[in-house]
C-alpha cells in the first residue's frame, strides 16, 4: 500500500475526508500485520499489557467500531458485543486461539457495516443510545483517533516483535 495513494483527497468534502482518513488507519492496521510470524500473532509484547497482543488488539477494534457505530449511534442490544461482558474483563481482546486473519475479517465486515451506517446518516444525527447521544461526526472523529492510536501501538509491538519498522 502507498500512503499517498491511500490518503483521502486534498480537497472534498467533509464526508469524503472524515472517512477517508479513517478508512486510511484501517489499511494501516492491515499494513502493520503484513508479513506477522503466525507465533507472534497472539504474543505480547508490553510487560504490564498481557491482553495487548496484535491479534487482540485488532478483535479490540473490531468491537470499538460495533460499540459506537450499532450501540451508540444505532442503539442495537449490547449483548453481542463483548466489551459488555461484566464477568470477563477486556473480553473482546481475548482471542487465543482465533487465526488473526478470521480476526482482521471480522474487522472489514465492521468496517463495511461502519462505513454503510455513515454513508446512510447525516453526519448532524445523534445516537440513539439512551445514555449518551454524541453526533454521528463526532463518533467518526472519535474513530479516527482511536484507530490511528493503536496503529501506533501495532507500529511499537512489530517493532519489538520482529524488528520491522516502517513510516506506513
Amino acid at each position: 500500500m502507498n500512503f499517498y495513494e491511500a490518503r483521502p483527497p486534498i480537497v472534498a468534502d467533509e464526508r469524503t475526508q472524515l472517512i477517508g482518513w479513517l478508512d486510511l488507519q484501517r489499511l494501516l492496521v492491515r499494513r502493520k500485520l503484513e508479513g506477522l510470524r503466525a507465533e507472534d500473532e497472539h504474543r505480547a509484547v508490553f510487560p504490564d499489557s498481557p491482553l495487548m497482543t496484535p491479534a487482540g488488539l485488532v478483535s479490540h477494534m473490531r468491537w470499538v467500531e460495533h460499540l459506537w457505530f450499532e450501540v451508540v449511534y444505532l442503539n442495537v442490544p449490547r449483548d453481542e458485543n463483548p466489551m459488555y461482558r461484566k464477568d470477563i474483563e477486556s473480553a473482546e481482546m481475548r482471542v487465543d486461539g482465533v487465526p488473526l486473519v478470521q480476526l482482521l475479517d471480522e474487522f472489514d465486515a465492521q468496517w463495511t457495516r461502519s462505513n454503510e451506517i455513515v454513508s446512510a446518516h447525516s453526519l448532524d444525527d445523534t445516537g440513539q443510545d439512551p445514555e449518551f447521544q454524541p453526533s454521528l461526526r463526532w463518533i467518526v472523529i472519535h474513530m479516527v483517533e482511536e484507530t490511528a492510536r493503536h496503529v501506533g501501538h501495532l507500529d511499537t509491538m512489530r517493532e519489538l516483535l520482529d524488528g520491522q519498522k516502517g513510516y506506513y
